[in-house]
């Protein structure tokens, strides 16, 4: 099967508004500024204490795929993402099972949003039913995305800068804290990187693969392609900036709260509360409620950049025929925006708020995004290495070394989230088979001219 590139020279387009700076803005937001402290007991508890160093050992995972990311985008500015990477360089069947499995990594990210969001307003208003304001984030969020791109990026950059005044406020309450406080003797500044009453290979293992959920959403950049200026410069910058900033950022988060904390596991009951805990020993009940507020406007960030990235997704999907190019392929004339797919992941997110938790939906996250990882990863190597007339050793390593690294971590997923995930393959496989005729028919990867 053949997979030629188009391009495509009729009808509404996607309007190339978004600067570096909304790509850097849209990136951080999805993945939060905040991302550890939702998931620091967890790794806290597994990794024997050793939270900053899986998070920088992570960092070092997720770079060598944001580099592959970005250089892919140079070559393909497509809103398709890792599915038109993987479809144009290996295989247009294998590029389709790619932005399947996408499909539900994406989906799922605006779903869990509306869950948590829900469930952190109802501790700060209790007499609001669940239900209530599952339909009303849902809502939220996809009138929000309706308004255009623009509109969403604005409202990301309140996000960003709210959620960093709140990290300044806890550093202050940190440094304060360490100020006082000598007893631990002369380790005290190194042990959150290593304490030897602690350290385990194995354990260091494990919560890496925690760890890497810090990450989780960077590659939604590359989905804006067609809405960048200058678009092979600025993914490639905005994608590996963005993974760069989050891994410093997050390890500066955990190893003051750790500075705080020291090794000592949390409660198996509190882990989901370990970072308020945390603050609430150095700032009181004010920082313990500043930061449970904080979570809930970083959900609330993350549940609307990440809706917009799974429309750009489908839209990818539905213009080159993947999946029904009449509902999914659709750009709405004014507003240039593909509006069925913003209502539809937000028909999705409200009924699978009450179908699923926010653990379960989190879980299978994982599943989707790992292999969209090995398959860019596996795009780049073909497309700098082995089709180069060139063959560089950074082409070689770089894209090998997050593959193999990326597979590992796939391979090591949960099992009730590899049989969920195998299931949604098997499905992706079958519509594929209908739709190509046992793939005898040819599916196309279309790249939209550069304005």
């Amino acid at each position: 099967m053949s997979t030629p590139a188009g391009t495509i020279d009729a009808g509404p387009r996607l309007r190339r508004t978004l600067t570096l700076w909304n790509l850097i803005v849209i990136g951080m937001v999805i993945i939060q500024p905040i991302a550890p402290m939702g998931i620091y007991g967890v790794i806290n508890n597994a990794a024997g204490g050793h939270v900053v160093t899986t998070i920088l050992i992570a960092l070092i995972a997720m770079f060598f795929t944001a580099i592959s990311y970005g250089k892919m985008a140079r070559v393909y500015p497509s809103a398709g993402s890792a599915y038109t990477y993987v479809g144009q360089e290996i295989h247009a069947g294998l590029g389709y099972l790619t932005g399947w499995a996408m499909v539900m990594d994406y989906i799922l990210n605006p779903l869990i949003c509306t869950i948590i969001c829900s469930k952190l307003t109802q501790n700060i208003i209790p007499e609001i039913p669940y239900w209530a304001l599952a339909i009303f984030y849902a809502v939220f969020f996809s009138v929000l995305n309706l308004g255009g791109v623009k509109t969403s990026a604005r409202i990301n950059e309140v996000f960003a800068a709210g959620m960093t005044v709140v990290v300044v406020i806890f550093f202050v309450f940190v440094f304060r804290f360490v100020l006082g406080y000598h007893q631990r003797g002369p380790g005290f500044f190194t042990e959150p990187f290593y304490n030897p009453a602690t350290f385990n290979l194995s354990s260091i293992g494990r919560g890496t693969s925690l760890a890497v959920l810090t990450y989780i959403g960077f590659d939604g950049i590359s989905t804006f392609s067609e809405e960048v200026e200058n678009p092979r410069r600025n993914i490639m910058l905005a994608t590996v900036l963005v993974c760069v900033v989050a891994g410093v950022l997050s390890a500066t988060e955990v190893y003051a709260a750790q500075l705080v904390w020291g090794s000592k596991p949390f409660p198996a009951d509190k882990v989901e509360s370990a970072f308020p805990i945390v603050a609430q020993q150095i700032g009181g009940f004010f920082l313990f409620h500043l930061l449970n507020f904080t979570v809930l406007i970083a959900n609330i960030g993350s549940g609307i950049a990440s809706q917009l990235a799974a429309a750009r997704l489908l839209y990818g999907m539905g213009r080159n025929d993947a999946i029904p190019k009449s509902f999914f392929g659709k750009i709405e004339e004014k507003r240039r925006i593909p509006a069925n797919n913003v209502m539809l992941i937000g028909a999705v997110a409200l009924i699978g708020a009450f179908l699923i938790t926010y653990e379960r939906g989190a879980e299978l996250l994982n599943f989707g995004a790992f292999i969209a990882f090995m398959g860019v990863n596996a795009a780049a190597f073909v497309h700098y290495y082995l089709r180069s007339n060139e063959k560089k050793l950074g082409n070689l390593l770089m894209p090998l070394i997050g593959f193999v690294v990326c597979g590992l971590i796939w391979w090591n997923l949960s099992p009730p989230a590899k049989i969920a995930g195998t299931i949604w393959l098997t499905l992706g496989v079958a519509y594929g088979v209908w739709k190509t005729s046992g793939f005898r028919k040819q599916m196309s990867f279309e790249i939209p001219p550069e304005e």
